[in-house]
């Protein structure tokens, strides 16, 4: 163990970082160790890996000291921060620009930032097509992270952007699973018309990274999508039908109505679909499901996930 490399990864009790942490573990030949970076080292979670003999951390990502501290003499770092936790893209701005800086000042030799696009880019705060939110963002989760990109590249960091997709465990955790309608039907509500959406399972999002280390400095610098599926809706409707052995409609609903509906982020989600909407081209592109499984030749697609996680998505 003394000779491996340590991967120090950030969220290693969430989708992400678990994801990495177990296809580095199930990896018994692997090159690298695990440090598992957590906030709360009394959970369930973090006591799993600290019996599976993974180096377990408290690490407070909203303080630089303890970040600098959980990187020390790491080869590697997974960086991903969690908008979902607190809904503040000014927060994830600050905790990136940290972890940036102690990936700098602990000589990190390659750090993987889980990514996504700046929509301003594409839909600028002035374009009423969808409502600005926190005042200064169209999509924060993805705006913060996106704008954060530079301090990775200011700092000259052997740094790796990956571009994850949609997650599958959406269905599961997030509430974006079938529900029964008064009329008795199961139905599919996501706000993408007839454009595909690019999913993936959180699991082979780890995998994907851990063949990025794993190649090392070819992909210094480079903005890595990953993908299993680009699927319309209707179509992830049929797979859900053929899985769950009844009917599945797709509820079209706009995206103003899907913002409307109330539940924590609803405006932030709608955002998003409505950007994976009007920049598929774009969105789609970056994510390339062939280049994905060259990195990750166990890729999941959605038909597959759903019968291995069938039991686990509500339906009520």
């Amino acid at each position: 163990m003394a000779d491996k490399k340590i991967i120090a990864v950030l969220g290693a009790t969430g989708a992400q970082g678990g994801g990495l942490v177990r296809a580095i573990l199930n990896d018994k030949s692997s090159e690298f160790s695990v440090r598992a970076l957590v906030h709360n080292p009394n959970s369930e979670k973090a006591k799993a890996l600290l019996e599976m003999g993974v180096e377990v951390v408290t690490v407070d990502v909203d303080n630089y000291e303890s970040l600098r501290s959980g990187f020390s003499n790491a080869y590697g770092v997974y960086a991903v921060t969690f908008f979902w936790h607190h809904f503040s893209a000014e927060k994830e701005i600050l905790q990136a620009e940290s972890i940036a800086k102690a990936a700098k000042e602990t000589n990190v030799k390659h750090i993987i930032w889980s990514t996504l696009e700046d929509t301003r880019k594409w839909i600028p705060l002035t374009d009423s097509r969808m409502p600005t939110l926190q005042e200064k963002y169209k999509v924060p989760h993805f705006d913060g992270k996106g704008s954060s990109d530079k301090f990775f590249t200011d700092l000259n960091l052997p740094v790796t952007f990956l571009y994850a997709s949609f997650y599958w465990e959406n269905f599961i955790y997030f509430g974006l699973g079938p529900k029964r309608g008064p009329d008795g039907r199961l139905a599919l509500t996501i706000p993408m018309g007839d454009k595909k959406l690019a999913g993936i399972a959180s699991d082979d999002i780890g995998k994907c990274a851990y063949a990025i280390f794993k190649k090392g400095n070819e992909f210094f610098g480079k903005k890595i999508g990953i993908a299993s599926d680009h699927l319309t809706i209707q179509e992830m409707a049929d797979l859900f039908a053929k899985t769950l052995g009844e009917e599945v409609v797709y509820n079209k609903v706009s995206f103003d109505m899907f913002r409307s509906f109330g539940f924590p982020g609803a405006d932030e989600a709608g955002n998003m679909f409505q950007f994976y909407h009007d920049c598929d081209k774009d969105v789609n592109g970056l994510r390339d499901v062939g280049f994905t499984k060259l990195l990750n030749p166990e890729l999941k697609n959605l038909e597959v996930w759903l019968k291995e996680n069938k039991t686990k998505i509500p339906v009520g």
